[in-house]
């Protein structure tokens, strides 16, 4: 036997294909498991990993590094928190192809969707590229401490064939569709694993416009859709508005019937239409037992805004003496705000209206102190209106208050879908159903008011372990459904196993202190752009192809990732 590179002692193992729990050695060399059992051989480089939980590397299927991975090699928070595999160009949004003069729209919309800042896109994106082919050629001389793949963005294919037209939502001739088709065949032999696209009012650009894919027809998508999976193996990704989803579901299973193209979609639980998720996931499982691959990506925990002085919004916003202070630094702004006077004139002025689809009209009922560690699943009794009222006074009050905690910095939580009656029920039925797996949590993106690339965590720590309102999950499931599950969603059968022959991507996890700490400002994006991070304990080594990258929350330097072009066939 050849000498190991890698040895992993005495684990736990986790192995991905939702099996029981067992104690193994770990041998890996040139960046694959070679040997699963008692390894006699010694490696290179060992790690004791007694007491330990080894799982495989976890692969994250929603994210939006599509910027990112342009200026840094460290694909964080999502390397922070065991995932080894990320993939981008989710949402339609993305930056290739693009001309040279729509590189101020496609900032601008991605900026409006994702809340990544228009001033750090700016100085961060080289624009080296113009074709798909050439952004996948460019980021494939990259290294990185995690896998990346990329999906083909609808928003940018669309503007670059149709221009103007496009942007305004024109419907695409026959011959865009033609011209659209041509680039998304390209878009896959240089290795692009889908295709995604969004339908949702939600997503505008920082200006106010709708995102151009917004009512793109069902003879264009159905045209990409096939061009790109008759080239390769390919996922159609996207997004739906619980008001149109009774139109828009039906149609893209029409696409996938008509193209078999595998899709791929969010499903959430929405207070608009409360049990309208149980008839999603019975449509999908229909359609599944049709033949038809379809899998819906459920967020871990409710999808929830975060809101404070510090970040993109708080539920003060629009009052008129705020509005007067809020240019102002922080600092000074906290300062006026202790002000008996002005917290007086804000407290006692109502809300001025507003068109931002990410900003509603407060709800106290659904607004929580985040607390650390940070409790996603409250009760509604800890609710800020709740405790108002026990309290006596206006939950106003208590959000101004809690917002000028630890120097300006202090959070509320807004969870807003997945989250009702003040639980996450409908979460772990979703979780169960064997067509989700584990997604949405657009890691590198909604900079300042969302925080869920810690989502493969929380899945570990909650859902197994810390979760006191209602049923758990086990571990071997968990590990399933974030690694091996999500890796074959997007073709990548290489991975997402502990298993000789398979990608050497592993997490040495101390599980009894994975622990999440809540989330902070931190300024460390091109040009001192802000974003929301969570430090992240019980990591002990996370791998990647033979790697460590990562050694007890620490980068090591090492950056083995590397752009994944297309589908990847099994163990070798």
């Amino acid at each position: 036997m050849t000498q190991p590179d890698l040895v992993i002692r005495g684990g736990t193992i986790a192995d991905g294909s939702g099996g029981e729990l067992y104690e193994a050695d770990v041998a890996i060399a040139d960046g694959r498991i070679i040997e699963v059992g008692k390894v006699s051989a010694s490696g290179r480089e060992e790690i004791d990993a007694r007491g330990r939980l080894v799982t495989p590397g976890f692969v994250d299927v929603h994210t939006h590094y599509d910027g990112q991975v342009t200026w840094s090699h460290d694909i964080s928070p999502s390397s922070q928190n065991g995932v080894t595999t990320a993939i981008m160009g989710n949402c339609g949004v993305g930056f290739a192809p693009c001309r040279p003069a729509d590189h101020q729209r496609l900032i601008q919309l991605m900026e409006g969707v994702e809340d990544i800042p228009e001033p750090v896109l700016e100085a961060g994106i080289p624009w080296e590229w113009e074709s798909f082919p050439d952004y996948m050629e460019w980021l494939g001389k990259r290294e990185f401490d995690l896998d990346i793949g990329a999906q083909l963005p609808h928003a940018a294919l669309r503007v670059y064939v149709m221009g103007e037209r496009g942007a305004r939502r024109d419907p695409a001739t026959a011959d865009d569709n033609r011209a659209m088709a041509a680039l998304a065949r390209d878009a896959v032999k240089a290795g692009a694993l889908g295709f995604s696209t969004s339908r949702t009012l939600n997503h505008r650009t920082s200006t106010g416009d709708y995102t151009p894919t917004l009512k793109a027809g069902e003879d264009e998508l159905t045209t990409i859709a096939g061009a790109m999976h008759g080239a390769g193996r390919s996922v159609l990704q996207f997004v739906l508005d619980i008001s149109t989803i009774h139109e828009d579901l039906p149609m893209m299973l029409r696409i996938a019937d008509q193209t078999k193209c595998p899709i791929s979609f969010s499903v959430t639980q929405n207070d608009r239409a409360p049990q309208r998720w149980r008839q999603t996931m019975a449509e999908i499982n229909a359609a599944a037992a049709r033949g038809l691959s379809v899998t819906a990506q459920i967020a871990a925990r409710p999808v929830g805004l975060l809101l404070g002085l510090e970040l993109s919004r708080n539920p003060l916003q629009t009052h008129p003496s705020y509005q007067a202070i809020a240019h102002l630094p922080l600092a000074e702004r906290v300062a006026r705000m202790r002000d008996p006077l002005v917290r007086a004139a804000i407290l006692g002025e109502q809300a001025s209206a507003t068109d931002d689809p990410l900003f509603f009209k407060p709800n106290y009922d659904k607004m929580y102190l985040l607390g650390d560690p940070p409790d996603y699943e409250q009760p509604p009794e800890q609710s800020l209106g709740a405790q108002a009222r026990a309290r006596g006074c206006r939950p106003e009050e208590m959000a101004y208050d809690a917002m000028l905690t630890d120097g300006g910095r202090g959070m509320l939580y807004v969870p807003f879908l997945n989250y009702a009656d003040g639980n996450l029920d409908a979460t772990y039925e979703m979780l169960r159903d064997p067509r989700s797996v584990p997604g949405l949590s657009d890691g590198g993106a909604h900079c300042g008011i969302i925080c869920d690339a810690s989502f493969p965590t929380y899945l570990l720590t909650h859902w197994t372990r810390d979760r006191k309102r209602g049923d758990k999950l086990s571990i071997p499931f968990v590990v399933a459904a974030q690694s091996r599950k999500t890796a074959l969603s997007v073709g990548l059968d290489d991975r997402g196993l502990i298993a000789p022959g398979y990608k050497a991507d592993v997490n040495v996890i101390d599980y009894d202190r994975l622990h999440l700490h809540p989330p902070k400002v931190h300024y460390d994006l091109p040009v001192g752009g802000r974003r929301l991070m969570q430090e992240v304990d019980g990591y002990d080594a996370t791998i990647v192809s033979g790697v460590v990258t990562r050694r007890h929350g620490e980068a090591t330097g090492a950056r083995p990732g590397r752009l994944v072009r297309g589908a990847r066939a099994g163990a070798q």
